[in-house]
């Protein structure tokens, strides 16, 4: 049974933004935004939502996605996949995954269904995956079969490079209908003295687009030259949000004190990291060459300072009209679900929810207009929100 945890009744004030900011701390570092709003947006009015607990003593749920007939498949990160039912019960672990490296931050990571999932039961996940030398983020696919077993497992992208610590692995993975598939990645946690994510022969720190068995588009943009043919885009350090939303892919990564980043990666472009960040290294020097920006990097559309660490977000399309087409952010910490209202491409206001729930991990629209969000802890809940 589902039950209530609190519901709200505030009465929204007309119009799109209030004028003062939202309420997030001093910034770590004093750098100027590139462009108005660029950080900072104004706060929006306060949204009225009711929240209840959909399913819980989830051990660190980290992705989830819609099977389309009101089941759900949910990542563990200790390295379990479940089937969640419309009632909010879940099942036995899927068996038939390959061995799953749960190693700090690594384990058990995102997981989507195929656009076409009705017809061919295709699943994708993302997870660290051990190999001579250390660990890496890996991608891999499977056909999920009715007895709850998964067949023909292959992976379609293992990373290069292994390092031995359990730090930034990514990763999100989107399946999509023209039978692509986006992969992010982290630097594996080198820092701002780390060299593989500026590095095109190597996939740390990249956007990474393949075809769904694995092979490379011939319209990737590395393609012949003397690099990955993989990547899409590099100078990220560890993407954990991916969308699709107006122009296409929409992603968001984790800076150091300062400096989460907002980003809609274009083919072929440099993001910066490590050379250049709004933020600073958690032992307060400076980051790279000290700057925000410079030549040749492309600037973030949005970030936070100081940060939200994010993790998955998603495009509202529900039916609640004053969330139409606004981005939603799930925080780890300070802990929240962030909305982002978007115009144009750009961030124009922004309201922080579920403050008071702990790591949100992962968010999902539903079709009635209500969303699921993932709370990570040892004992992790996947609550119901509804706007409005």
């Amino acid at each position: 049974m589902i039950r209530i945890l609190s519901v709200g009744f505030l009465v929204i004030t007309a119009g799109v933004v209030a004028y003062a900011q939202v309420q997030q701390g001093q910034p770590n570092a004093n750098f100027a935004p590139a462009f108005s709003e660029q950080t900072r947006a104004p706060a929006l009015p306060t949204t009225p939502v009711s929240v209840a607990v959909f399913a819980d003593d989830l051990e660190n749920p980290w992705g989830i996605a819609s099977l389309g007939n009101g089941q759900f498949l949910v990542t563990e990160r200790p390295g379990r996949m479940r089937v969640m039912n419309a009632d909010g019960s879940v099942s036995a672990p899927v068996s038939g995954l390959p061995d799953i490296a749960a190693q700090g931050q690594g384990g058990l990571l995102d997981v989507a269904v195929s656009p076409r999932y009705a017809q061919d039961a295709t699943v994708f996940w993302t997870y660290s995956k051990s190999v001579q030398g250390g660990l890496v983020t890996a991608a891999a696919r499977g056909v999920l079969g009715t007895d709850g077993q998964m067949r023909d497992v292959q992976d379609i992208f293992v990373q290069d490079n292994p390092a031995r610590n359990g730090r930034h692995f990514g990763s999100r993975i989107i399946p999509m209908e023209d039978g692509t598939v986006w992969i992010t990645t982290g630097d594996r946690g080198a820092g701002d003295t780390g060299t593989l994510v500026q590095d095109i022969d190597t996939t740390h720190g990249k956007v990474i687009r393949l075809n769904a068995d694995g092979s490379v588009p011939s319209d990737n943009p590395f393609v012949g030259r003397d690099g990955n043919d993989q990547i899409w885009s590099l100078g990220h350090r560890n993407i954990q949000g991916a969308a699709i939303g107006p122009g296409g892919l929409w992603t968001v990564e984790h800076g150091p004190r300062g400096g989460d980043e907002l980003n809609r990666p274009q083919a072929g472009l440099n993001y910066g990291w490590p050379v250049v960040s709004y933020g600073i290294n958690y032992r307060g020097s400076d980051v790279g060459s000290g700057i925000a920006r410079a030549s040749g990097f492309e600037e973030p559309v949005y970030y936070w300072d100081p940060v939200i660490a994010p993790g998955g977000m998603m495009f509202y399309d529900g039916s609640y009209a004053d969330w139409q087409g606004d981005l939603l952010v799930s925080s780890l910490n300070p802990g929240a679900l962030v909305r982002l209202k978007m115009q144009n491409g750009r961030v124009v206001g922004e309201e922080r929810l579920l403050t008071d729930v702990g790591r949100v991990r992962d968010v999902e629209v539903l079709d009635d207009g209500s969303v699921l969000v993932l709370t990570d802890s040892g004992r992790g809940q996947v609550l119901r929100v509804t706007p409005g």
